[in-house]
């Protein structure tokens, strides 16, 4: 596959591992040297800069609420293409480029920067070679069209009812709007144990491809427990070499 302007979304539900596979798919691909990556955080929890090790001081709804709250800034943004405002919030990773969708400083919708992230994807993606997206936990934005147009929809699940649960409302969604169905959908089930069926039984009764398994990585459990980042994972570690051959499956 051509992997030039390639958007990959991956959803689940919360503490599934979907933070864990962006980050692994992002350490392999910035890896390659020859593509141009931009990994995308937008869970306003904020893990996956802590995952890939990258410091952060710029968020889009941190953008959004000071060009909301300063006239000033108003007036000089709004002259600006959507991709130059979404630029400034960019920051610079091991061998990729890191986007902080951030969290409300108080109660409220998301709906603000959920839209400003989804003109950010669309135009920001065009000059990467892979977008990676860390959604929010559940379908909300595979519903609001946050991710409408990526080529590749991740959904990940432990092997928990609830995360088969989270997997099958995702699933839902797509199904019932054609216009969010990406090129391609697919589970990946983490810490998946050979004696799981429920997870499968789930996907053979939607029709959805299960795309890969990912063992219980102890590599994972000691970098967790000791706060490094997991893009540091060495390459011979169970979940790495898993993420690997999935990127395989997915000609990246």
């Amino acid at each position: 596959m051509q992997t030039k302007g390639i958007k990959i979304a991956v959803t689940g539900k919360g503490g599934s591992g979907k933070t864990m596979l962006t980050a692994l798919m992002t350490k392999l691909l910035a890896e390659r040297k020859d593509l141009k990556i931009l990994a995308i955080d937008a869970d306003s929890a904020i893990n996956l800069p802590y995952a890939l090790g990258t410091n952060f001081t710029k968020t889009v709804a941190e953008l959004r609420r000071y060009i909301i709250e300063d006239p000033s800034a108003k007036d000089e943004m709004q002259d600006k293409p959507i991709k130059a405002v979404m630029e400034q919030s960019l920051q610079t990773g091991k061998g990729f480029q890191l986007l902080v969708m951030g969290r409300p400083e108080g109660p409220g919708c998301f709906c603000g920067v959920n839209e400003l992230l989804k003109h950010g994807i669309e135009t920001l993606s065009k000059d990467f070679d892979v977008t990676l997206i860390d959604c929010e936990a559940g379908p909300e934005q595979v519903n609001r069209r946050v991710v409408k147009g990526v080529d590749f929809l991740i959904i990940v699940t432990d092997t928990s009812i609830r995360g088969a649960q989270v997997a099958g409302a995702i699933t839902e969604v797509m199904e019932r709007d054609k216009d969010i169905r990406p090129a391609h959908a697919g589970l990946v089930i983490n810490r998946f144990k050979e004696d799981d069926k429920l997870i499968r039984e789930i996907a053979d009764r939607r029709g959805i491809e299960i795309l890969a398994h990912i063992p219980e990585d102890p590599n994972i459990t000691e970098y967790d427990g000791a706060g490094k980042p997991i893009i540091d994972l060495p390459n011979s570690s169970p979940s790495v070499l898993a993420v690997q051959e999935l990127l395989r499956k997915m000609k990246l």
